[in-house]
């Protein structure tokens, strides 16, 4: 037994979005053998330009039943059966949202008719509801309303029974089958045929403009995880994606420095980290009235002259509380824990801590430059050398006179006539040196260690 679901909303982003109505026509393959239909109190406004396309208006849902009260209905008559609808995810994941807030795991087999249209009707000019049902000459008795468009998309399901030679539908139910959480534009060969290997990724929309760049260990499995993540923003970009390309780069830290130079030289509408200093982090060095010498972190606008930039307060705090471990520095001067007076570190281990005055401030100055002072570059001239795109092949990330000139690859038979970092440039990718390059080469640097240096 299938439910086909259409329903009509606030519009308002996933972000609040609430259900104005929605049309449940129950279907065993055949016949439509039960529906329903109700407006509902979204118990928020309902914006101009979704009125002008529904015509649903804040005065026709305002005593019209609120979700709770329907919610018993929905779920009995979703019980058991497979969730259909055109997109489905948005449907599904708007009703599951609904349910949520009420404190109820909504959790249904799924169905999308975008999905198996382009695998049952392939070769249609759009897979839209509006042009299918002109191509199928289906008529819909309202347009953009929860009962017209559920109707439409019960009879386009039952000519996809029809017409469903090679059990295409059954494959989509198979549990081990991607196709209920892939995206409705994506076609489940482009992420079958991705790689599993380190690399930079890609979602573009319908319109081949790329509106993501993402970093991965695993292609593959970094991809699929978008799919399955329930966060608002996530559903939001995999509902536009309708394509996935690539960049093997062989190692992480080639993927990062890929990463971050595609997303300043792209500019994907969905990066926003790298894309928005306004949600930057800086993080400053300041000596207080007794001398003492504090590491701080603050808004990258309201820093002046950062020692290191952050996307995060999060990864501030990480990299920070590495380099109190590394160099022994006070958790209460790098601002890691306010409103004490002494760390904790102290109670902890027993120190002769700066901050209850048994270490001298000077003493104390010195290791906290020596923190400060591994966060640069500390040689000039460097070639971190990395795993290539294949075992005859070496990756390569390059560093002159203290400044990040890009990466490379090269045959490993090549690397023997290579005599100083200066020799790499032949085989270079060339890149801009910035504030976040610098934060990744001097994340990697702190942890591994490196070859031909100078």
């Amino acid at each position: 037994m299938y439910t086909v679901i259409d329903i009509e909303t606030t519009g308002n982003g996933f972000k609040g979005q609430k259900i104005t109505e929605i049309s449940i026509f129950v279907f065993d393959g055949k016949k439509i053998v039960d529906e329903f239909t109700t407006l509902v109190n979204p118990e928020q406004n309902i914006p101009p330009f979704i009125t002008n396309l529904t015509g649903i208006t804040n005065a026709m849902v305002r005593y019209a039943p609120k979700f709770h009260e329907i919610a018993k209905k929905v779920e009995e008559l979703t019980r058991d059966t497979i969730f259909v609808a055109h997109n489905v995810n948005f449907d599904y994941n708007i009703i599951r949202d609904e349910f949520k807030r009420l404190g109820f795991d909504f959790k249904r087999k799924k169905l999308c008719t975008v999905r198996l249209s382009r695998k049952i009707m392939p070769g249609l000019r759009s897979y839209s509801l509006g042009n299918i049902c002109i191509d199928e000459k289906i008529p819909i008795n309202g347009r953009h309303r929860a009962k017209g468009d559920a109707e439409a998309t019960t009879e386009l399901f039952k000519r996809l029974i029809e017409r469903d030679e090679h059990f295409i539908i059954n494959s989509f139910l198979n549990p081990r089958s991607r196709e209920a959480t892939l995206p409705p534009l994506l076609d489940k060969k482009v992420v079958d045929q991705l790689p599993e290997t380190f690399g930079v990724y890609y979602f573009k929309n319908s319109a081949k403009e790329i509106i993501y760049v993402g970093k991965a260990n695993n292609i593959k499995q970094r991809v699929i995880s978008h799919f399955y993540d329930k966060k608002k923003k996530e559903r939001e970009m995999c509902l536009e994606t309708a394509h996935v390309s690539y960049t093997e780069t062989g190692s992480e830290l080639l993927a990062l420095l890929l990463e971050s130079s595609e997303i300043k030289t792209k500019f994907p509408k969905y990066n926003k980290s790298q894309k928005n200093s306004n949600s930057a982090i800086g993080l400053f060095s300041y000596e207080d009235q007794k001398g003492i010498v504090h590491l701080a972190f603050n808004k990258l606008k309201l820093t002046p002259n950062p020692i290191m930039t952050f996307y995060t307060v999060a990864e501030c705090r990480a990299f920070l509380e590495g380099l109190c471990s590394e160099f022994q520095l006070c958790p209460k001067y790098c601002h890691l824990q306010t409103n004490v007076k002494s760390c904790f570190s102290y109670h902890l281990q027993n120190c002769n801590g700066v901050c209850i005055d048994k270490e001298d401030i000077a003493t104390y100055n010195l290791r906290v430059q020596k923190a400060i002072a591994s966060i640069g570059f500390e040689i000039k001239n460097l070639v971190i050398k990395e795993t290539g795109r294949n075992e005859h092949e070496i990756g390569f990330t390059l560093i002159l006179d203290g400044t990040y000139k890009g990466y490379g690859y090269l045959e490993k038979s090549q690397e023997a006539a290579l005599k100083q970092p200066e020799d790499y440039q032949f085989f270079l990718q060339p890149k801009r040196d910035n504030k976040d390059v610098q934060r990744i080469l001097t994340g990697y640097l702190r942890k591994k260690s490196t070859t031909k240096q100078k």
